[in-house]
């Protein structure tokens, strides 16, 4: 299949992978200073202001790049153009991610999509990228109790920050005690404004989990 249908790279376009070596090493890191609850770039070395007056249920989240060049391009060939090969070389981005900077987590779960949606689009991309980070880690995936029980218009649809937040509000359930007391590790593919995993902890809070740690592949700035 790689003679008739050779892999170009999303950034260079050069034969032979999806992110050729030169073009991986330029992604766009995200850089300190970052809010050490949301995650989000700040301009000073302090909270943002979004954090001064929202509470939060998710102990944290953190995204590996900006949401922007070959990482914007390689999300949206994964997520809309059913190129789910993507799923491996992006989960070993988040699993060097990991390794650098460890997170508290004991099981690994995927942000779910509505039922609806999983069977418009196919997959859910976040659980082929939760599946590729559990087998590089060795962290278990749990990714049947955490549910999406509304399904509500797309994040990227949504005028602001608070309009995401009660678009995504009682959105998501847990239907057993597979989470009670363990660390979580949410995995999503990118972060605007943390509402819809902010949703998920609440949710997961509610079913007993120790804590719960977002980590997506990228975020808006």
């Amino acid at each position: 299949m790689d003679l008739l249908f050779p892999l170009h790279c999303l950034g260079c376009g050069k034969e032979g992978s999806f992110l050729c070596i030169p073009c991986r090493r330029a992604l766009p890191r995200m850089l300190q200073p970052l809010c050490p609850k949301c995650g989000r770039p700040l301009i000073q070395d302090d909270r943002c202001p979004a954090c001064l007056k929202y509470r939060w249920e998710i102990h944290g989240i953190r995204s590996v790049f900006l949401f922007q060049g070959a990482v914007q391009q390689a999300v949206h060939q994964f997520k809309y153009n059913n190129c789910k090969a993507l799923a491996s070389p992006l989960a070993e981005l988040l699993a060097e991610e990991l390794e650098r900077r460890p997170l508290p987590a004991q099981v690994i779960v995927p942000v779910p999509l509505h039922p609806r949606r999983l069977r418009e689009r196919g997959y859910n991309q976040s659980g082929l990228l939760a599946k590729e980070l559990s087998r590089l880690t060795g962290l278990p995936l749990i990714g049947d109790s955490l549910l999406r029980i509304k399904n509500t218009s797309a994040q990227a649809r949504t005028a602001n920050a608070e309009a995401r937040q009660n678009n995504v509000r009682g959105v998501f359930f847990c239907r057993d005690g597979q989470l009670k007391e363990r660390h979580v590790l949410l995995v999503d593919d990118v972060c605007t404004t943390g509402a819809t995993l902010d949703s998920c902890a609440v949710a997961l809070n509610r079913a007993g989990a120790s804590s719960v740690w977002g980590l997506t592949l990228a975020r808006e700035g």
